[in-house]
């Protein structure tokens, strides 16, 4: 092999290698479960705390509660509009969405998925996690006990 084949087969090789290894790059694994593509969806978005609630032994309505918020209304409408994309594309078609004109709180329901995005003050003032957040029957029953009063075995007898 000549000089200039060794240099055009070593260029064709590197130019090989950095397409695979681009082609690799972009291949990302696609999340499996609703739950999972709603939360990469806000996190995509930059949604600001991000709370999933599981509610399968709360409630029938759906087995998973998001409350996240935005930074502004713009900001609510398109984590909204981007949850609701993302779970077109994996083939799940939203029941309905709400609020997403006035911006100040977006709910998007999908079935086994519902996901509140709100703006911080509307989140403070309705406060949702308080709804949602109680403690399972497993971390219940761990919870130590109550701490007992002591009863005294002496009595005082009064003399009138």
């Amino acid at each position: 092999m000549t000089a200039k084949k060794r240099a055009k087969h070593a260029t064709r090789s590197k130019q090989a290698t950095r397409a695979k290894r681009a082609k690799r790059a972009k291949v990302k694994k696609a999340p499996s479960s609703l739950p999972a593509i709603v939360q990469a969806a806000l996190e995509d978005m930059k949604a600001v705390n991000i709370q999933m609630f599981d509610v399968t032994l709360l409630t029938y309505v759906t087995d998973t509660v998001f409350v996240t918020s935005g930074t502004s209304d713009r900001h609510v409408r398109s984590i909204a509009e981007r949850v609701v994309e993302a779970a077109k594309k994996a083939g799940y078609q939203p029941l309905g969405i709400e609020g997403a004109r006035e911006g100040e709180w977006v709910l998007v329901d999908l079935n086994e998925v519902v996901c509140h995005v709100m703006l911080p003050r509307t989140r403070e003032l309705y406060a949702l996690e308080q709804l949602w957040d109680t403690p399972t029957p497993a971390m219940s029953a761990a919870a130590p006990p109550a701490p007992r009063r002591r009863v005294s075995s002496r009595t005082r007898s009064t003399t009138s």
